[in-house]
């Protein structure tokens, strides 16, 4: 049975980490794909965690051998994902929980046509902006140069919302959880089939709270405050 598989997308800054930490650590049998890159490690990151760091000759070697569902290069970085995650579902009999960019999402979706996909949105571009500014001081890295372009290129990542099936705004952590766990569980009780049990009755129907049509109202103001050009790129 091919694996349900979900693409979660979001800027940087805006959570997405931390709501698929929680998401993983509440919902069973879901097979999360690490990506692989061929930029430096930032901070704390570490090899196979946040992603595989790897050269770019390995790389574009895993290219020419169709190892990658997607694949893109940004600001002079490859990033991919790479298929064996998918076949590694399949064979434990899991779903596959893709953190991937909005170009990756696009590749994913031309491939996998049933494949959910998610985008998580920052409640504002100031409160984006903290974010981001806590986390560079945190790391010990805080460059106004690079903070500019990550703002830039969320306004870009965001103006592509409408491509997504749901949406979650990261506005406060438990209940953004929440929100994207009843949107994975739903999709995957709907997938299965059968009469819906009173309680699934309710978990879908708070599911479909988040879907784009539905979100339309909450999210045209994050929209007006990132309003301005833009460029787009992976974190």
């Amino acid at each position: 049975m091919n694996p349900l598989v979900y693409i979660v997308s979001a800027p940087s800054g805006s959570g997405k980490s931390t709501l698929l930490h929680g998401l993983l650590s509440t919902v069973p049998r879901l097979h999360f794909s690490i990506s692989y890159t061929t930029r430096a490690p930032r901070g704390s990151e570490h090899d196979g965690r946040e992603y595989f760091f790897i050269a770019r000759q390995e790389f574009e070697r895993m290219i020419q051998a169709g190892e990658f569902l997607e694949h893109a290069e940004v600001f002079g970085n490859y990033y991919g994902t790479a298929r064996r995650f998918l076949e590694e579902a399949r064979a434990r009999g899991e779903d596959l929980l893709l953190d991937i960019d909005v170009q990756g999402a696009a590749q994913i979706k031309q491939k996998i046509v049933e494949a959910v996909s998610i985008f998580v949105l920052p409640p504002s571009r100031e409160e984006l902006e903290r974010r981001l500014r806590r986390r560079s001081q945190a790391e010990g890295a805080l460059d106004p140069g690079v903070l500019q372009r990550r703002l830039l290129a969320a306004a870009k990542e965001i103006e592509n919302w409408t491509r997504y099936d749901y949406l979650i705004v990261n506005d406060q952590l438990e209940p953004a959880i929440e929100r994207l766990r009843d949107v994975v569980v739903a999709e995957r009780r709907l997938r299965s089939g059968g009469k819906l049990s009173p309680v699934e009755e309710v978990l879908v129907g708070e599911a479909k709270k988040s879907l784009q049509a539905n979100m339309r109202p909450q999210v045209l103001p994050i929209l007006a405050s990132f309003a301005g050009t833009a460029v787009s790129g992976r974190s």
